[in-house]
């Protein structure tokens, strides 16, 4: 009898965090699952600690390939599953899940025949578990057999690892993670969300997020890397792609329109707060490839911003870089002038 749950952990250099992360998995209350742990060409001894876990555990299995990166990974755990298993899920290696995350999340899919699950999810350092700002909106609270059309917040949901999919709805819907590039979470989660009947969204966190704090950041923790913008970028442009070579209406205007406006309003404008920190070659990267996204985006679209908004995207069209920086810096200390007098405040009603 195959597993009911699959879970694909990719592995790479990860040997600090890795026991941790399996352990969460072996101890989790619902039994019956497999790990597909895939090496991705790792230089430590992570795939040593992944060997000792399967030679001891059955249900844990080792694949290992070249390095290829982490969406290939993810690829090549899918293709490995067991035949037959009816839910998926995929785990970051320094990530960690409490132990009953499966079961809650597996008996809501249960209950519910939606296509897929979300959960919230806590931020993990040396000090403790915090809320991940990043998952804040859409898991406020819990909202059954629901879909991004009915919680727009849903397209901020673009984390791979916070979900368990029904794998019949995965394998019909035929999205791979992209492979080359970070940020490969967004052109399958958005997607998904999109694509899916319904949708189960829970509150409670279900994941532990982890951040580096050895010194030893993931790229992704790297603000001003021009990789990790050039790949943002490129991950939003994977989504759109996907919605405009839909056949049906709905995706190519609707869900397009929606999703442009996310990218306005929230995914670009990440970017503003460490352009002053960067160098001119960030500089350089940043007007090229977000001006490029906001000409594909046009120019209908920006003209309904916030002035705000509208005059920091009107720089970056225009290539005036210095003016936009100028601006930026202004726009940085006035937020946290105001941030200081609102903490004096709070310490004042505290006291």
């Amino acid at each position: 009898m195959a597993p009911r749950l699959s879970v694909v952990v990719p592995i790479y250099n990860v040997e600090r965090y890795l026991a941790e992360c399996l352990d969460s998995i072996a101890a989790q209350t619902f039994e019956d699952f497999e790990c597909v742990m895939v090496d991705d060409g790792s230089t430590d001894d992570g795939p040593v600690i992944a060997k000792q876990y399967a030679a001891r555990d059955p249900r844990f299995r080792l694949v290992q390939q070249e390095n290829k990166g982490l969406g290939a990974a993810r690829n090549t755990g899918w293709r490995h599953l067991a035949p037959g298993t009816q839910y998926l899920a995929f785990v970051d290696s320094d990530d960690t899940l409490p132990p009953h995350a499966y079961q809650l999340m597996v008996s809501t899919l249960d209950e519910t025949g939606s296509d897929f699950l979300a959960g919230n999810a806590m931020r993990l350092r040396t000090t403790g578990l915090t809320p991940s700002h990043a998952h804040r909106r859409p898991f406020r609270e819990t909202r059954l057999r629901t879909h991004v059309s009915e919680l727009p917040a849903l397209v901020t949901d673009r984390t791979a690892w916070n979900k368990v999919y029904r794998r019949s709805f995965f394998d019909a819907a035929g999205i791979r993670y992209p492979e080359g590039i970070l940020y490969e979470d967004a052109p399958v989660s958005v997607p998904h969300h999109f694509l899916a009947e319904r949708v189960d969204v829970l509150a409670e966190p279900i994941y532990h997020w982890r951040v580096r704090e050895d010194g030893n950041l993931s790229i992704t923790q790297k603000k001003t890397d021009p990789r990790g913008l050039i790949d943002r970028v490129r991950s939003m442009e994977l989504v759109r792609e996907w919605l405009l070579g839909r056949p049906e209406t709905l995706f190519s205007e609707q869900y397009l329109r929606a999703y442009d406006r996310n990218c306005l309003t929230e995914e670009i404008p990440m970017f503003f707060w460490s352009i002053p920190d960067g160098d001119r070659n960030y500089w350089e990267v940043y007007q090229r490839h977000v001006g490029r996204l906001l000409q594909a985006i046009g120019p209908d679209r920006i003209a309904g911003l916030n002035a705000q908004l509208r005059l920091k995207y009107r720089l970056t069209l225009a290539d005036a870089m210095n003016r936009f920086i100028a601006v930026q810096r202004l726009h940085r200390t006035v937020r946290r002038t105001r941030q200081a007098a609102a903490r004096r405040v709070a310490a004042a009603r505290r006291g």
